[in-house]
């Protein structure tokens, strides 16, 4: 059973040990339909950053995790975040938010702006917006509207490594 985090959960830098757990997590939180989205072509290519990649846990046990990738946006470099998963209990405890806020500093003191494809109501607390991301052509069908940046005034041209 998850408890508030500020009771229970640690959260700790992404290891290699954790990617079985991850995976798992991530099937569970979004089936095998992730791997036909926008944002799966991106994790294909991109660098993934484990040091900016972060998973939570409840007494030994995962129920969170936030992954970003080194990518670039028409040349200039980025991270990509996600994908971004919480096990359902755990969410009313602002764990997802946690992970994000965690994620997005250290993208910001390595000096990224972050990017990502996602629910505007949901990112725009942590500062994401779609106004810098008009001119952003991912690796497949996106709603461009669900394209959200922060850190930056302006991304253009299309995602790459």
């Amino acid at each position: 059973m998850i408890v508030p985090a500020e009771q229970a959960l640690t959260y700790t830098q992404e290891d290699p040990a954790d990617e079985a757990a991850i995976e798992a997590l991530l099937d569970h939180a979004f089936g095998p339909g992730r791997f036909v989205k926008a944002s799966e072509r991106v994790r294909e290519f991109a660098e993934f950053r484990p040091d900016m990649s972060f998973c939570a846990w409840d007494q030994g046990v995962l129920v969170g995790v936030v992954r970003m990738w080194k990518v670039h946006v028409g040349g200039a470099p980025a991270i990509f975040l996600g994908p971004l998963a919480v096990q359902a209990e755990g969410r009313k405890f602002g764990v997802g938010g946690e992970l994000v806020q965690r994620a997005c500093a250290a993208a910001q003191a390595a000096g990224y702006p972050v990017l990502l494809v996602g629910d505007a109501p949901y990112f725009s607390r942590f500062g994401f917006s779609a106004a810098p991301c008009k001119g952003v052509r991912m690796p497949g069908p996106v709603d461009q509207r669900r394209v959200l940046a922060r850190g930056v005034d302006k991304l253009d041209g299309p995602v790459t490594v």
